[in-house]
C-alpha cells in the first residue's frame, strides 16, 4: 500500500482501571496536521484538538527550549578539555596514580554515559510517558548538584563518580525526553528540527569554553564548577516547563496489544542496513571525540595561553553549529548515505592535512578547529534520514531506535577514551625538542598516533558506509 495513502486512524485498547492509554498510526509524513489517536477519560481525542506538527507556537517554543537543555547537557561535556588542561597542570590531580589515564576518562564517560543510556531509559519512558517531565527536573537537580560535589573533591576518583557519573545521569534523565517529545512535535521538517536541536551542543560547547579559562585562572577549578552549577540552574529550570509533549500523556501503563511497528516490534532487526548504520555509528564515535577532549592539551604545547587556547575549542563548536543545522536540511532532501559518505570521508582527510600536517601554528590549529567542526560534527543530523525508513512516523519506535543510535556511539566515545590516553601518555620522538615542522610533531610527537587513530576511524567508517550505500542501492534494484 502507498503509505500517502494511509490516515490516522482511532485504535480503542481494552478496558482498564488506569487511564486508557493511547495508540496512534501516523500517515502521510507531509501532513502537517498529524495527530494522535489518544484517548482519554471522556474518550478520544479528536486530532483537530490537538496543536499542528512541524508549525505553530507550540513546535517552535518546544524546540527553543530543547535547543537550551541540549546546550547545557552537552556543553559543559564537550568543554571538558578545559577542564583537563587545568587538572593535568594540578598538582593535586596530576601527581595522583594513574592521572594521565583517569582524568581523561571524565569528560568521555560523561558523554558516554549520556549517550549509551538511551536503551535503557527509553523503553522505561516509553512505558511510564507520564513521568517524563518528572525525569527532567530530577535530571536537571542531579547535574547541578553533582558539579557542586565535585567542587569539593579531592581525589580524582571523586572527580569520576561526581562530574562524570552522576553528572551523566542527571544529563540523561534531562535530554533524552527531549529526543522523544521531538518527534511528537516534528514530522515532515523532523530532520531541520534535530539539525537544531544537536546544533545546542555546539552552543553550548562555544560559550562555556570561553568562559571557564577566565574563572578557572580567577578561581580555580574548584570555585569555577560551583560558579557552573549555579549559572547551569538559573539557565535549567525556568525553560523546562516549556518542554513537554504534542501529545496528552497517559496516567497509567499501556494496556494492550502494541500496534506493528511500535518499540516491542522487532521488524527492523531484519534490515541489514540498519545494522551496517549502527557500524557506521559506532566508528565515528571511535573518532569525533578525542579531538574535542585533547585540543586544548594539543594547544598548550604550542605555548599559548589558556584563554587563548579555549578559542580553538569554542571555534569547533561554532562550526558545528554550521555543520549540524546544514546535514539536518539535507538529511530532509538528500539520500543520506551520499551524505554520510561526503561527511566521513572529508573528516578524514581534515584530520590527516590539517590536524597532522598543518596545526604546528596556532593559524593551522584554527584552522584545523573550524573545518573538522563544520565536516564531522554533522553526522549526527543524518540520523532522522537513517531512522525514518523504519519508524516510518511512529514517534515511539523513531524515539526507540535513536536510543540505539545513542547507544552505539556512546559505546565507540567510551572506548576511544583509554585508546587515545595510551597514545598521548608518552613522547613518540627521539631527539625531544626538535622544531615542530607538522603536527605530528607538536608536543614531541605525543600526538602523532592519536592522529592517524583518528583519522583511520573515520576513513574505516567512510568504507563502511559505502557499503551500506551498495547494499540499499541493490536491495532498491531488487525491489524493482
Amino acid at each position: 500500500m502507498d503509505e500517502t495513502s494511509l490516515r490516522p486512524v482511532e485504535i480503542e485498547l481494552a478496558p482498564s482501571t488506569s487511564t486508557p492509554a493511547r495508540s496512534a498510526i501516523y500517515g502521510d509524513s507531509s501532513n502537517s496536521n498529524h495527530g494522535s489517536n489518544d484517548t482519554g477519560a471522556s474518550g478520544p481525542i479528536n486530532e483537530s484538538a490537538l496543536p499542528p506538527t512541524d508549525t505553530g507556537l507550540g513546535a517552535w517554543s518546544f524546540l527553543a527550549a530543547a535547543f537550551v537543555v541540549e546546550a547545557v547537557v552537552w556543553g559543559f561535556p564537550n568543554a571538558y578539555g578545559v577542564f583537563l588542561n587545568s587538572y593535568l597542570q594540578d598538582p593535586r590531580y596530576a601527581l595522583q596514580q594513574h592521572a594521565a589515564s583517569l582524568l581523561p576518562l571524565i569528560g568521555t564517560l560523561s558523554t558516554g554515559i549520556i549517550y549509551c543510556s538511551g536503551v535503557v531509559v527509553n523503553p522505561i519512558t516509553a512505558r511510564y510517558p507520564q513521568h517524563r517531565r518528572k525525569s527532567m527536573w530530577l535530571g536537571a537537580t542531579m547535574a547541578c548538584t553533582a558539579l557542586l560535589g565535585a567542587s569539593y573533591a579531592t581525589q580524582i576518583f571523586q572527580l569520576v563518580l561526581l562530574q562524570g557519573v552522576v553528572y551523566a545521569i542527571g544529563g540523561s534523565l534531562l535530554y533524552l525526553p527531549c529526543i522523544s517529545y521531538m518527534s511528537e512535535w516534528f514530522v515532515a521538517r523532523r530532520g531541520m528540527a534535530n539539525g537544531i536541536l544537536f546544533a545546542g551542543s555546539s552552543t553550548g560547547g562555544i560559550l562555556i569554553p570561553l568562559g571557564l579559562p577566565p574563572l578557572i585562572s580567577n578561581y580555580g577549578a574548584p570555585k569555577t564548577l560551583r560558579i557552573l552549577s549555579i549559572a547551569i540552574a538559573v539557565v535549567l529550570f525556568p525553560v523546562l516547563p516549556f518542554v513537554k509533549g504534542r501529545l496528552p500523556e497517559t496516567r497509567g501503563r499501556v494496556h494492550g496489544p502494541a500496534p506493528r511497528g511500535a518499540p516491542g516490534s522487532s521488524d527492523w532487526l531484519r534490515h541489514k542496513s540498519f545494522w551496517v548504520i549502527l557500524a557506521v555509528n559506532t566508528l565515528q564515535g571511535f573518532a569525533y571525540f578525542v579531538p574535542i577532549v585533547y585540543l586544548p592539551t594539543f594547544a598548550s604545547e604550542l605555548h599559548i595561553s589558556s584563554l587563548t587556547s579555549a578559542v580553538t575549542l569554542s571555534l569547533l563548536n561554532a562550526a558545528s553549529v554550521f555543520g549540524r543545522l546544514l546535514m539536518g536540511y539535507l538529511s530532509d532532501k538528500f539520500n543520506p548515505w551520499s551524505l554520510a559518505l561526503s561527511v566521513l570521508f572529508t573528516s578524514s582527510m581534515t584530520t590527516f592535512v590539517f590536524w597532522g600536517v598543518l596545526s604546528h601554528t596556532f593559524a593551522g590549529l584554527l584552522a584545523f578547529s573550524i573545518v573538522y567542526g563544520s565536516v564531522a560534527s554533522g553526522w549526527t543530523s543524518l540520523w532522522t534520514g537513517f531512522v525514518r525508513p523504519f519508524a516510518r512516523d511512529d514517534p515511539a519506535l523513531s524515539t526507540a531506535l535513536f536510543g540505539y543510535m545513542l547507544f552505539s556511539r556512546g559505546l565507540g566515545n567510551i572506548v576511544s577514551t583509554p585508546i587515545s590516553a595510551s597514545l598521548y601518555a608518552r613522547p613518540h620522538n627521539a631527539m625531544s625538542g626538535v622544531a615542530d615542522r607538522t603536527g605530528f610533531d607538536v608536543g614531541d610527537g605525543r600526538f602523532g598516533k592519536m592522529i592517524i587513530y583518528v583519522g583511520t576511524c573515520f576513513a574505516g567508517a567512510a568504507g563502511v558506509s559505502a557499503l551500506g550505500w551498495a547494499l540499499e542501492g541493490r536491495k532498491g534494484r531488487v525491489s524493482q
